[in-house]
C-alpha cells in the first residue's frame, strides 16, 4: 500500500495511528506530499489533491481518512477500530464525526491565521474556534471511554493533538479538565505516541 501524507495533518495522522493500531504500518509506503502543489502521482490517486490518500495493493484508489480508516479496519486480524453494529457502532462514528470536524474547523482556522490580514479573516478564524469550543465542550461532557481504541477514540485523540500543536497557546486543557485527563492517557498507546506531529 501507499500512502500519501504530509506530517503535520491530522487526517494523515489518524490513518496513520489507525495503521499501527492494526499492525499494518510495516505494509504502507508513505510519500510524502505536498498537496498545494498537486503532484501527478497524488492527482492520480486523489482529483482533489488532497491527503491522506492510500493507493491499495489492488491498486484500489481510497482518499478521505474515514473511507480510508475504515479500509485498514478491514484488513488484517487485529481487534476493529469500527464496531459492527449497534449502539457501539453509532457512539464510534459519531465521535469519528466530530473529531473531523474539529479538524476541519481547526486546520481551516490555521489557514486564515497564516492569510493577510482583513476583518472577514477574522470573523473566520473566529467561527472555526467558535465549532471548535463547541465541540470540546460536547467531549467534555461525554469523553471517550477508557477501553479499547476504536475510531470515534483515536479520532478525538488526533484532533486534539492538532490543536496542541498548531493552537497550544488556547489551552483547551483548562475548561476540558475531564477530557484532558482522558487524552493524557489515552495518547500513551502506540497509534498515537508515534503519530505525534514534528515539533
Amino acid at each position: 500500500m501507499k500512502l500519501f501524507y504530509s506530517p503535520t495533518s491530522p487526517f494523515v495522522r489518524k490513518v496513520v495511528a489507525c495503521a499501527i493500531t492494526r499492525r499494518l504500518d510495516s505494509r504502507i509506503e508513505l510519500i510524502r506530499t505536498d498537496a498545494h502543489a498537486s503532484p501527478a502521482a497524488l492527482l492520480a490517486t486523489n482529483p482533489l489533491s488532497k491527503v491522506p490518500a492510500l493507493l491499495t495493493e489492488d491498486g484500489v484508489a481510497l482518499f478521505d481518512s474515514p473511507v480510508i480508516c475504515e479500509y485498514l479496519d478491514s484488513v488484517g486480524d487485529e481487534p476493529p477500530l469500527f464496531p459492527d453494529h449497534g449502539a457501539n457502532r453509532w457512539a464510534a462514528l459519531r465521535l469519528q464525526a466530530l473529531a473531523d470536524g474539529i479538524m476541519d474547523a481547526a486546520v481551516m482556522a490555521r489557514g486564515e491565521i497564516m492569510r493577510p490580514e482583513e476583518a472577514a479573516r477574522q470573523a473566520n478564524i473566529a467561527r472555526q474556534k467558535a465549532a471548535v469550543g463547541r465541540a470540546l465542550q460536547l467531549l467534555e461532557e461525554h469523553p471517550p471511554s477508557d477501553g479499547l481504541p476504536d475510531i470515534g477514540s483515536i479520532s478525538v485523540a488526533c484532533a486534539l493533538g492538532y490543536l496542541d500543536f498548531r493552537f497550544a497557546d488556547d489551552r483547551w486543557r483548562d475548561d476540558q479538565p475531564r477530557l484532558a485527563h482522558w487524552f493524557e492517557g489515552f495518547a500513551a498507546l502506540p497509534g498515537i505516541a508515534q503519530t505525534a506531529p514534528p515539533g
